[in-house]
């Protein structure tokens, strides 16, 4: 290009955009990534985090402690658990306790979905995966009835056994309830928390009857 060569940039010119990398000190925590850690402080840190998140529910409170850092691993073993000793009763004398399984598992899991779609619809403020937390984490109550109430049954299945059986779920259903409406009533519209607390309400009550009314094969 012949007429080029005749041409200057004035510098006073402006360049747009950023071009220049800032140049500067940075701390071992920013360039610090959980890729760099040994696989054994990874497994560590996460038992942590589930353990104390059972505490919260053992002790519930108003408190995020569940929403800052949500995870699916509790919630996973607790339907498991339950799922496992809700299984073999007289329901399914004939089969091998796959299809109750499969029941409890799908039941629990499916109606976690759908409150938390309803708290969404009503204006909830929390994340979808921090709602199913919360609520995972909540069926821990009713999983420790069950084992109870599996150990009682061992025992007898009279009257006396129903009696002890039915306090059990009854204070760990009310106990289920309260410890998930602490973690989510201020995520909720003033107005609607009613609305969001009836269907946890029911999703706790039915899992709370499939434990009364199960009996062993």
């Amino acid at each position: 290009f012949p007429g080029l060569a005749d041409v200057s940039i004035s510098q006073d010119i402006p360049v747009e955009g950023e071009i220049t990398v800032p140049v500067g000190s940075h701390s071992p925590d920013e360039d610090y990534s959980t890729l760099d850690e040994p696989v054994k402080d990874t497994i560590m840190r996460d038992l942590k985090a589930v353990g104390k998140k059972f505490v919260h529910v053992m002790y519930p409170r108003k408190s995020s402690a569940l929403l800052r850092d949500w995870d699916l691993w509790g919630p996973l073993v607790l339907c498991v658990s339950l799922a496992l000793m809700l299984q073999g009763g007289s329901a399914d004398s004939k089969d091998d306790g796959g299809p109750q399984f499969a029941e409890v598992f799908v039941i629990i899991w499916f109606g976690a979905v759908v409150i938390t779609l309803n708290s969404k619809l009503l204006g909830g403020t929390i994340s979808f995966f921090q709602s199913l937390c919360v609520l995972g984490y909540c069926v821990m109550p009713l999983t420790v009835a069950m084992l109870v109430c599996r150990l009682v049954l061992l025992v007898g299945t009279g009257t006396v056994s129903f009696i002890i059986r039915l306090i059990v779920v009854g204070a760990m259903f009310a106990w289920s309830t309260l410890a998930s409406t602490a973690f989510l009533a201020d995520s909720q519209p003033p107005n609607r928390k009613a609305l969001v607390v009836y269907p946890i309400f029911l999703f706790y009550f039915v899992i709370s009857w499939m434990i009364l009314t199960f009996t062993p094969q």
